[in-house]
């Protein structure tokens, strides 16, 4: 069976990632579990979340995290950061390699700056390399600093075909971001698999509804997620803004889940508004809360405008609101219809907030249509879509690697007995 020997061997897999921490990054934890579970010795290097220090063990996992740097949403802030960032985890890399070399580095993104790292532990281990292809960052910078500047363009592009040269293998997100990876960034399409982010259904088991959490509304309506300046959330204060202080509509509560460079100018659009009292922004909350929240909601907000990132983009949020059947409200963006189908209810890609409110009304005075997507949504996760259907692709990606570094390995010890 393939995987027996790494298994057996113990082969020592690392996981780069800057975004967010582990385990909070959804995705990378649960292929840390993956991994783990396969038996393989798996680290990850990371910034620190809330209530982590520079290292800890989970599930059999080892994080070496450091200290996160955001000095601001600017462009020259992002290059500070992402400097900050690559200095910090060379030396966490350094660190954890002294448990012995690694047959896999996974790098995953934005942004694309960890490639100089791959080459090195090649050159020095024979370590194999795999590109997570979570974001297109070109399509990030043009989405978030809209006429930005062209020479920071050309270097996205160029850092995102370096990034793309040096992986032997590429994991994409979806179909949108395999096809860049084969035509922008030239890999051969052998070397490209699509794993989505499915959901972990172990995690997401809807609960009882709880009605205190509609804090005395008749209607709960949720969004959980990151909070930058390209996910909408501001159009989701500006459609409450519409349905209470326009529309009259006092039945419905707004909870909004998440944290970000956008949440604090949220808070504050929030409060100019007089809406403390309709919507809630607790910033991130426990995995309990969140299942509580959305198995109570009655729709799942989903408002990330179109633009040159949304469109090729699955959103993790939207995937986890089927997963607990909990109907969709979307702006019209092709991904997002690939994952969702009839689960979601779609604005036009054109419309603003008075379209997403007036969609959002529309759908929750029609609660036979919320049954009906509610079920939609949840079959197609546990029929296609959940990580349990994902993570035999990314697993083979990786054990193949690994086989792959084995033979290099051996090929090695084999010129070095011949020289002797």
């Amino acid at each position: 069976m393939r995987g027996e020997r790494a298994t057996a061997e113990r082969a020592r897999v690392l996981i780069i990632v800057q975004n967010l921490p582990v385990p909070f990054d959804r995705r990378v934890w649960l292929e840390c579990r993956t991994l783990a579970r396969a038996g393989l010795d798996v680290s990850v290097v990371c910034p620190r979340g809330s209530g982590t220090g520079r290292f800890q063990v989970v599930e059999g996992v080892s994080i070496h995290g450091y200290r996160p740097y955001a000095p601001g949403g600017s462009a020259l802030g992002f290059v500070l950061e992402y400097a900050y960032s690559f200095l910090a985890t060379l030396w966490l890399v350094l660190r954890a390699r002294r448990g012995g070399p690694f047959a896999v580095l996974q790098a995953c993104n934005p942004p694309d700056i960890f490639w100089p790292i791959a080459w090195w532990l090649r050159l020095r281990d024979g370590t194999r390399f795999v590109f997570d292809h979570h974001d297109l960052c070109p399509e990030l910078f043009r989405s978030r600093f809209e006429g930005g500047s062209r020479l920071a363009l050309r270097g996205l592009l160029a850092l995102e075909r370096q990034t793309f040269l040096a992986a032997d293998h590429v994991v994409s997100t979806n179909t949108s971001y395999a096809e860049v990876a084969v035509e922008r960034g030239g890999k051969p399409a052998s070397e490209v698999s699509v794993v989505r982010t499915g959901p972990d259904l172990e995690r997401l088991r809807p609960v009882e509804p709880d009605p205190a959490l509609r804090r005395g509304h008749r209607h709960l309506v949720a969004y959980l997620g990151v909070m930058g300046p390209q996910d909408g959330v501001d159009i989701v204060i500006a459609a409450a803004d519409l349905l209470v202080n326009r529309w009259g509509r006092r039945d419905v509560a707004f909870t909004v889940m998440g944290d970000g460079d956008s949440r604090a100018a949220l808070v504050a659009e929030r409060d100019r508004c007089g809406l403390q009292d309709v919507v809630e922004l607790p910033g991130r909350v426990s995995d309990a809360t969140m299942v509580a929240v959305l198995s109570t909601a009655d729709i799942g907000l989903s408002p990330d405008p179109s633009n040159p990132l949304n469109d090729v983009s699955t959103m993790n949020k939207t995937m986890e609101y089927m997963a607990l059947g909990l109907p969709v409200l979307s702006f019209d963006l092709p991904e997002t219809r690939v994952s969702a189908a009839g689960a979601a209810s779609y604005v036009a890609a054109d419309g603003g907030a008075e379209a997403y409110a007036r969609a959002l009304v529309e759908l929750l005075d029609d609660p036979a249509r919320r049954v009906e997507m509610s079920r939609t949504g949840r079959e197609r996760v546990e029929q296609e879509l959940a990580w349990v259907h994902q993570q035999e692709t990314y697993l083979g990606v990786v054990e193949d690697l690994i086989g792959c570094a084995a033979r290099v390995d051996a090929s090695a010890a084999g010129s070095r007995v011949t020289e002797g």
